[in-house]
């Protein structure tokens, strides 16, 4: 389900925060195009977090800190890197509004990336919103390989350790399903997303930032998820 806004003026953050608590999420047909489209799908992705799965081969990546991986510290360039051209992708959803109203979350705290670097260079990263125990990812990208990849390993290490119970990825891709993304009908992450904003918030920010989290810390976390 779609529907296109009329007023540039009447999405603003908050407005954008009480969409994402209803379950929708806007886009843009490209990056030229000015306007924004509301979208509701029909069958949502989701990540559980107690089945997040990794390959043996991206863990020994992940335990080996090739990369380091930081949290909100270059925000506007990661964003600006998810709606670069890519390979196999040469438009992108992300236009200017949609950097200006994600911003704008990041400087309330409703937004948050994960920063993936090597040699002091950014080489990918990730980004979502942040909201009761829900987080909504919505874009990543990747320079050099497995940077991306290490980059979600992170981020549910943050998210399970920080007390989140929904990782919505919006759709599912087959690089997503590899993770133990799974198709739910709008129905069940309706009631999914409606019990993870009630009661207590998660903190995204329960692992510190002022320091980088080591590969193996990360994987620790996730295994002591998954085994429960």
């Amino acid at each position: 389900m779609t529907s296109r806004d009329s007023a540039s003026s009447e999405i603003t953050p908050p407005v954008l925060l009480r969409a994402y608590a209803c379950g929708i999420f806007p886009m843009a047909e490209s990056a030229d195009d000015p306007t924004l489209f509301w979208v509701e799908p029909e069958i949502r992705g989701v990540i559980p977090l107690d089945g997040f799965r990794i390959a043996s081969r991206l863990a020994r990546t992940v335990r080996t800190d090739i990369f380091k991986v930081t949290v909100n510290t270059a925000f506007k360039a990661v964003i600006a890197g998810c709606a670069a051209p890519q390979a196999g992708r040469e438009d992108t959803w992300i236009n200017k509004r949609i950097r200006d109203l994600y911003t704008g979350l990041f400087e309330l705290g409703h937004c948050h990336s994960v920063e993936v670097w090597k040699d002091d260079d950014l080489v990918g990263g990730l980004y979502g919103v942040s909201l009761g125990r829900a987080f909504f990812g919505e874009s990543m990208f990747h320079r050099v390989r497995d940077a991306s990849k290490v980059a979600l390993v992170h981020l549910v290490a943050r998210l399970i350790h920080g007390g989140f119970e929904l990782l919505d990825t919006q759709y599912v891709t087959e690089h997503l399903r590899t993770f133990g993304a799974v198709e739910i009908p709008r129905r069940r992450y309706t009631a999914l997303l409606d019990k993870a904003l009630t009661g207590e918030p998660a903190n995204f920010l329960r692992l510190p930032v002022d320091q980088p989290l080591s590969g193996e810390r990360a994987l620790e976390i996730i295994a002591g998820s998954t085994k429960n």
